[in-house]
């Protein structure tokens, strides 16, 4: 078995499931697990300055093996936590040997299949390894594939000293899959230049566009009268909620949006007559169309309160996050080596806009560019979850290649 195979097993039966709006940080204790068993390894492979800080986060540094004056510093970065969208405690993973094209069955019952029907993306790694769940949990490949690779990366480097690298440092962060992954990232002391989030999807994807992104919650104030005497008094805060969300485009939702395309979700709704909450998120990959969609929920609501009554709609709504390809372009050599590199190991490179956020979008409007790369892994957040062996293999290769890229002159010219 592979190092980085190992690694990964190991640390996906470590629970570090985060939680939706906690109000401590990191979310849950139990992410604090695996940082300290990643903090242990990393001073045992003689890993420097090794450290867990409180909130969680887990810095290290490699040394370089040549002279890193004028050489930039690179960091990796992958995050621990997994998402709450499916559990993941008692992850149950098994190695599927030689994959053969054809559905597996991942728990004993036969009530979890992994198809190619629901998943064609399966067929493209016939011959080869796939990791999969028991159908009672999420694998956590998102991101403990990308936590196992840059810690065999690590090792291999460190082991290896006549593989020529500047300094490279090391981070992995809590909370992630809860939106609050770089809260307390420490950008300063973690004194990298550039760096590179490995929390992406297949082998050869690179990222450097995401969403930008905004919270809506959209509070209804209504009044409640009994329904045999409500009329020209009651006002149903439950339907006035379904009345603006039928004033949003039809067509800019999820489920009919994909590449570039920004939508209006829904995400959850509660509430009486008298008073009625949806939460929505806003995403779009263009800021300009990005601040018209909000434009328009203030539209809406002008008229909604003018119907209605003043204040009857209220809308709070709160930025995320912002598209990092305007911090990324001035420093494309960090997207152009990648892809470099990748066609150098036969990979070819695909890139992709994230239709979603990344740690490395926060990251890079606090002063460190950072686009992402592959992981490995498919189906995230869900009982479908895999991850092929042959894929994290080569993406630790890409990593170790990437880093040494940086020991020559002409790398930040990409």
């Amino acid at each position: 078995m592979s190092g980085v195979t190992e690694k990964f097993l190991r640390y996906v039966k470590v629970d570090t499931e985060s939680v939706q709006d906690a109000e401590q940080f990191p979310s849950s204790e139990k992410q604090k697990d695996l940082a300290r068993l990643l903090a242990e390894e990393l001073r045992v492979m003689g890993a420097k300055d090794v450290h867990m800080d409180p909130y969680g986060y887990v810095y290290a540094e490699i040394p370089a093996t040549v002279p890193a004056e004028g050489l930039p510093v690179i960091g990796f970065i992958a995050h621990m936590d997994t998402s709450p969208a499916v559990s993941g405690k008692d992850v149950n993973p098994r190695i599927v040997k030689n994959y053969d094209g054809n559905s597996i069955q991942l728990d004993a019952a036969g009530n979890y299949i992994l198809s190619p029907e629901e998943s064609p993306e399966l067929l493209e790694y016939c011959g080869q390894d796939l990791i999969v769940t028991d159908g009672s949990t999420l694998l956590g490949a998102d991101d403990k594939a990308g936590v196992a690779e840059i810690m065999e990366m690590a090792q291999t480097m460190i082991a290896h000293p006549e593989i020529p690298h500047g300094v490279i440092k090391i981070a992995f962060t809590p909370d992630e899959e809860v939106g609050r992954g770089t809260d307390f990232f420490d950008v300063k002391g973690f004194g990298a230049d550039f760096a590179y989030t490995v929390d992406g999807g297949k082998l050869g994807e690179i990222e450097y566009e995401n969403f930008n992104a905004a919270s809506l919650l959209l509070k209804v104030h209504g009044k409640s009268y009994h329904p045999g005497s409500s009329k020209n008094h009651m006002k149903n805060a439950i339907l006035m909620a379904m009345e603006f969300q039928n004033m949003l485009p039809v067509f800019e939702n999820p489920m009919y949006t994909e590449d570039r395309e920004g939508f209006f979700h829904l995400d959850r709704i509660s509430g009486s007559v008298d008073y009625t909450e949806s939460e929505y998120i806003i995403r779009d990959h263009d800021r300009a169309k990005f601040e018209e969609k909000k434009e328009r929920v203030r539209k809406i609501c002008a008229y909604l309160n003018e119907k209605y009554g003043e204040g009857s709609f209220d809308a709070q709504m709160r930025d995320s996050y912002y598209n990092m390809k305007e911090k990324i372009e001035p420093h494309f050599h960090l997207v152009e080596n990648a892809m470099r590199v990748m066609e150098e190991m036969g990979i070819e490179p695909v890139v992709i806009p994230v239709r979603g956020g990344t740690d490395g979008a926060r990251l890079s409007y606090m002063g460190l560019p950072c686009p992402n790369l592959c992981a490995g892994g498919h189906n995230a957040h869900g009982r479908f979850e895999f991850v092929c062996v042959q894929s994290m293999e080569k993406i630790v290769e890409l990593l170790i290649r990437v880093a040494a890229r940086y020991a020559e002159p002409e790398a930040l010219q990409g």
